[in-house]
């Protein structure tokens, strides 16, 4: 070393930042699994309760006035919209009020008037097969049971949990359409792959009181807020108590 030279010093080493926890990204939930019960009885009770709140006067959208109205629409609904059902329903049932009329109306006038709605002939097959059904078995009156329900052309056990449901108060079942399909799993009240393995898990896991309610209100919350698309979770007030992966927005 040169006489007179200064040793240089060397920069103190900086401590190490702490990690910082990375921001969640849009369309990424923060999602908690140590420890949490998703149906644990208190949860249930507020998704029911934020349902209550959301959607206390929810009911079916199908346009009826009568039980038989409502089979014959819901007939018409599968792989149709609420929407086109409601639309069609007036002049068939103005042409065919009863199931009386209905079992002797001329089939290609019965595929006219339900064309719109899709699969047509096996629609305008089927309510007519209904309607000669109530006829002959039942007296011209829609049956208040399940296990008659489901006997008649049309009526599988979707159609027969409607009907029981609205028509009649009577909870056989959860009615678990495409939107109660996707939003049970969404907020892990169920895990099925088909909508009978849902409507079996929700049976377990809702109160019975509930099963009518809960099938309107999700109903309505799927068409309007928990879309299948690109959910409008900053306007959903189930958005708390939802861990799911494809949530656009959390609180």
């Amino acid at each position: 070393m040169m006489a007179g030279a200064r040793s240089a010093k060397k920069p103190a080493k900086k401590a190490p930042a702490k990690a910082q926890p990375a921001k969640p990204k849009p369309g990424k939930a923060r999602i908690i699994t140590k420890g949490r019960d998703d149906l644990a009885p208190e949860r249930i009770a507020a998704i029911l309760k934020a349902l209550d709140e959301a959607y206390p006067n929810a009911e079916c959208a199908l346009h009826h006035r009568s039980p038989w109205e409502l089979l014959v629409a819901t007939i018409l609904s599968a792989q149709s919209t609420d929407v086109r059902v409601n639309m069609v329903t007036p002049e068939l049932f103005r042409r065919f009020p009863t199931p009386q009329a209905m079992a002797k109306a001329p089939i290609s006038g019965l595929e006219n008037l339900v064309r719109t709605t899709g699969f047509f002939r096996n629609k305008a097959k089927s309510i007519q097969g209904a309607a000669q059904k109530i006829v002959e078995d039942f007296g011209g009156q829609v049956p208040q049971t399940l296990d008659e329900l489901i006997t008649i052309p049309g009526a599988a056990r979707k159609t027969a949990s409607v009907v029981l449901g609205v028509s009649f108060g009577k909870a056989e079942g959860v009615v678990v359409d495409t939107h109660v399909f996707r939003i049970a799993r969404r907020l892990d009240l169920a895990k099925g792959d088909t909508p009978q393995k849902v409507e079996q898990e929700l049976m377990r896991v809702l109160p019975k009181e509930h099963w009518i309610a809960f099938s309107h209100q999700v109903i309505h919350h799927g068409r309007q807020v928990c879309v299948a698309r690109k959910p409008k979770c900053d306007r959903c007030n189930l958005e708390q108590l939802c861990h799911s992966k494809d949530k656009t927005w959390w609180s």
